[in-house]
């Protein structure tokens, strides 16, 4: 029976996490390269260095501020005062167990059952739960819900989701930008046909990457979460040496949160 370790598996996850980004930047490529050549076929040396520099100043950009934007866009605020004491202390172990710095503290006020980890690194990160379940679950549950987020920025599933997602959305972007310009750009499919062959080929491709890249995109992200989430179970039960405690909170979490 092949049993692999803790390590075993995050090493694992990591090569092929980066194999599948690979993948995503390779898509975005052709796309720019595309949208290019069906702009304007004499620009393509100018508009490919452009593209690229947009690509990397709206990823840059997402991945530093996109964090507090999903705080903002949840309503999450600071957990502060004596009210959560625990739930501050709470996170300061498991964060000393984890061996990383104590993220920030934030509650929502939703009643929903809910957390998230956010942030660009382990030393800029934050955890933010629900206040519907702060009075839902009990201590030991709750600490299983914080140590599986915990497990997000310890094995830096939360830097690595972030750049994945921006990724995604620069691909849907594109993808929309060159079926507009399909739709639309009556003049440049003429101008496509009348550069030939290769002109034609270009053109096919990025309106067939067009339609797949967003879809090729998003199952990259989900089996990249996937395996990172199963990962995060693991590795809470690690950091609480109470497995119970989690899935347990994931019962609670799956009965209250059908609606």
């Amino acid at each position: 029976m092949d049993r692999r370790s803790f390590h075993d598996e995050q090493t694992r996850n990591k090569r092929d996490s980066v194999l599948l980004a690979i993948v995503v930047s390779v898509v975005l490529f052709a796309l720019i390269i595309s949208i290019s050549y069906m702009f304007d076929p004499g620009s393509v040396a100018i508009m490919v260095p452009l593209g690229l520099m947009f690509t990397g100043i709206y990823t840059w950009s997402s991945y530093q501020y996109g964090d507090r934007v999903v705080l903002m866009s949840t309503q999450a605020q600071p957990a502060e005062g004596p009210r959560y004491i625990y739930l501050n202390d709470t996170v300061e172990g498991l964060a000393i167990a984890a061996g990383i710095p104590k993220p920030d503290v934030y509650v929502m006020p939703s009643m929903e059952l809910n957390a998230y980890a956010t942030g660009k690194n382990p030393e800029n990160a934050s955890i933010a739960v629900t206040q519907g379940l702060l009075e839902t679950l009990d201590r030991q549950e709750l600490e299983g819900v914080i140590a599986h987020e915990m497990s997000h920025i310890q094995n830096r599933d939360v830097q690595f989701m972030t750049l994945v997602a921006v990724l995604v959305g620069v691909a849907g972007i594109l993808s929309n930008m060159i079926l507009r310009s399909w739709r639309y750009g009556g003049r440049t499919r003429k101008r496509d046909k009348d550069s030939g062959n290769a002109g034609m080929i270009i053109v096919a491709i990025g309106f067939l990457l067009a339609i797949i890249a967003p879809i090729l995109s998003r199952l990259v992200q989900m089996a990249v979460s996937r395996r990172r989430e199963y990962l995060a179970d693991a590795s809470a039960a690690e950091l609480t040496r109470y497995p119970d405690g989690l899935a347990d909170a994931l019962e609670k979490l799956g009965k209250n949160n059908r609606g």
